[in-house]
C-alpha cells in the first residue's frame, strides 16, 4: 500500500523573487504525479510560528507517513536532501536513509547545513514535532534550486525519484 504524502513549499520572501522555487517544484509535480496520495500545503508564509502551527494542524489532519519540506536555494545549483536540522546546540536528524534516496540521481545532494532561516527553523520544529508525536512518520527537508530551462526537467525527474522511493 503507497505511503500518504505531505509536500510543504514556502511562499517568495523577498521583493525581488516572482516566486519560490520549491513552489514552481511543486507546481510542476502536481501536473506530472499521478500516484496517490500526495498532499500539498503550498506557500506558507515566511513566518516560523505561523509555517508551523499551519504544519502541524495539516499533519494532524492527514496523518501522513510521509513530511516533505521544501524550500528554495538560491544560490544552489542540485536538489540538497539535508541531514539534519539545528536549534542552538541541538540538532534532530532525518530518519531517511539518504545515501539510498540519492543513488542514481544526477542533481540531488546530501547536504548538512539546512541554513540558519525558515527552513532551518522550521525542519527542526517538525522533527522535534513528529518525535514527540508520530515517531513512525517520516520527515525530510529538501532545498530547490532555481529552476531555469536548463535544470528543471533533471530536478523534477530527480524529485520525482525520491518522492518514488519515499512513499512505496
Amino acid at each position: 500500500m503507497p505511503k500518504t504524502a505531505l509536500l510543504t513549499s514556502f511562499a517568495p520572501w523577498r521583493a525581488n523573487h516572482l516566486s519560490n522555487s520549491a513552489d514552481d517544484l511543486l507546481v510542476e509535480l502536481s501536473s506530472q504525479w499521478q500516484k496517490e496520495p500526495m498532499h500539498l500545503l503550498r506557500q506558507l508564509p515566511v513566518n516560523l510560528p505561523i509555517a508551523q502551527s499551519i504544519t502541524v494542524h495539516k499533519i494532524n489532519q492527514l496523518q501522513p507517513d510521509v513530511v516533505l519540506c521544501c524550500g528554495m536555494a538560491e544560490f544552489r545549483n542540485r536538489l540538497s536532501l539535508e541531514s539534519r536540522a539545528v536549534n542552538r546546540h541541538r540538532q534532530l536528524q532525518t530518519s531517511a536513509n539518504l545515501e539510498d534516496l540519492v543513488a542514481g540521481l544526477s542533481l540531488t545532494e546530501i547536504s548538512h547545513d539546512a541554513g540558519r532561516f525558515v527552513c532551518n527553523a522550521l525542519y527542526y520544529g517538525i522533527l522535534n514535532y513528529l518525535k514527540c508525536h508520530s515517531p513512525g512518520t517520516l520527515c525530510l527537508f529538501v532545498h530547490v534550486p532555481i529552476l531555469t530551462f536548463e535544470n528543471r526537467e533533471g530536478v523534477v525527474t530527480d524529485f520525482c525519484a525520491i518522492l518514488e522511493k519515499l512513499t512505496t
